[in-house]
């Protein structure tokens, strides 16, 4: 597809003359990110990143470490801490604002019980690892990515992106207050409603799963135990994330005209159906927090690439949060590009031969959208499978879902290679990566 063009009409350059290597879509967490691995890559220099993102903050506020935490929280993977590491952020965290946990369970609702029949367990020890990962708060990560992006040089431009052209040397977007950036690669990494997405004229498929996610902090009567425990139930799973003062952040993803009965509930009321649904695996459940809502969907982008142009992040794709990948997927994606980018570029540009470093060729971006594409699409696949195979009240699938947890849970090498790849230890992790992994 043809991108739009001015014709013959120059490219205006950013005010007072100055341009970018980089110009990325989206200030959230992945473009943060992103930003800071350029620079710790040595694949940009500090001052040629452009962030653009309107109501970015330039220079946030640091976390106060005794607020309570935020409604929004992210399992992260080791290949996630590890990333964030090498950027710079994960340093930034105070220590009250994530919390490892060492031991996961899930169980089937309809005739399974926890750690029991119809379930499946995965313990650190048993992996022979510290931790199975960490649940981090959203606004903490958020400020903490920021501020590595400032500190790697980032520079944020606070306004909203018009239009995107494209020629043979350079990618130029036109901003909201009437300036124009220039760069070699533009990164949209502006999230599932990506404005830079639709701009580049790439088309999304998948569907919505007529669900909201429901999502508080509760304090339950029996400890949590560092352990992340997830029941799936007929209308979706109910999961309990251990947070580091005792009390568990739940996601209770659930059709949407049950999601809009239990948010009319009182906070006793609630509670009790919490309890309920819950098995009362933690016993009875107190929420401490207002209860929030989001609608649940599958999304994926037809294509990562466009010449000078690339996407990462829920830009590409939006899973369901049953496995709580989708922060964990975007990071990678980030890790990936500035891999294929740092090994490739140089060779697509000629500059061995003293040519220039070409980041824009499209030949090396379709590296990183084979690479990228192929894992996401397959974790999607798999998470839209289990959600279905979950969502079923068929008692031939029920017994099926229980015999195969069992199953999986007796097989070592099956159940080590599911847990070693949501940590983020094997599958398509970049080498640079995987050495901080090992």
């Amino acid at each position: 597809m043809t991108l739009p063009s001015r014709g013959a009409a120059p490219i205006r350059s950013y005010v007072q003359g100055r341009d970018f290597d980089f110009l990325i879509v989206g200030g959230g967490i992945t473009g943060c990110v992103m930003a800071s691995l350029l620079v710790n890559r040595k694949l940009a220099a500090p001052g040629r990143v452009a962030i653009v993102a309107g109501g970015a903050q330039p220079a946030p506020v640091p976390v106060v470490a005794d607020s309570d935490w935020d409604l929004r929280v992210f399992a992260l993977s080791r290949a996630s801490q590890r990333l964030l590491t090498l950027c710079g952020a994960w340093q930034l965290l105070p220590t009250q604002k994530y919390n490892a946990y060492e031991r996961m369970c899930v169980w089937d609702a309809r005739g399974g019980t926890p750690e029991g029949a119809g379930s499946l367990s995965f313990d650190c020890a048993e992996l022979g690892e510290p931790n199975l990962g960490y649940i981090v708060e959203g606004r903490a990560l958020q400020t903490a990515c920021r501020h590595a992006a400032i500190a790697a040089g980032a520079v944020f431009i606070d306004a909203g992106i018009l239009e995107i052209l494209v020629d043979e040397a350079r990618v130029s977007v036109s901003l909201s207050d009437d300036r124009d950036l220039q760069g070699q690669l533009l990164i949209a990494a502006d999230g599932a409603d990506s404005a830079a997405r639709r701009l580049l004229g790439i088309d999304t498929a998948g569907h919505a799963y007529h669900q909201d996610a429901l999502v508080a902090h509760v304090r339950t009567a029996i400890s949590h135990r560092n352990t992340a425990w997830q029941r799936f139930l007929p209308l979706g799973p109910l999961a309990f994330l251990p947070l580091p003062d005792g009390r568990s952040s739940i996601v209770w993803s659930t059709a949407r005209p049950e999601a809009l009965r239990l948010r009319s509930l009182d906070a006793d009321a609630f509670g009790a159906e919490l309890t309920l649904a819950s098995g009362e695996v933690l016993g009875e459940c107190e929420v401490t927090t207002p209860i929030a809502s989001f609608p649940l969907e599958l999304q994926y982008s037809l294509d990562y690439a466009r010449p000078r142009a690339v996407l990462v992040g829920d830009a590409a794709h939006a899973v369901h949060p049953l496995a709580g990948q989708g922060l964990n997927l975007g990071l990678l994606d980030c890790a990936v590009l500035a891999e294929v980018l740092g090994g490739d570029s140089r060779r697509f540009g000629g500059a061995d031969r003293g040519g220039p470093v070409r980041f824009g060729e499209y030949k090396l971006l379709r590296r990183y959208e084979r690479r990228r594409k192929s894992e996401n699409v397959l974790a999607a696949t798999v998470f839209d499978g289990l959600e279905r195979l979950f969502s079923n009240d068929s008692a031939i699938l029920t017994r099926l879902r229980i015999a195969g947890l069992g199953a999986v849970g007796r097989v070592p090498f099956v159940k080590r290679e599911l847990a070693t790849r949501a940590l983020g230890l094997s599958g398509d992790v970049p080498a640079f990566l995987r050495a901080g992994l090992d």
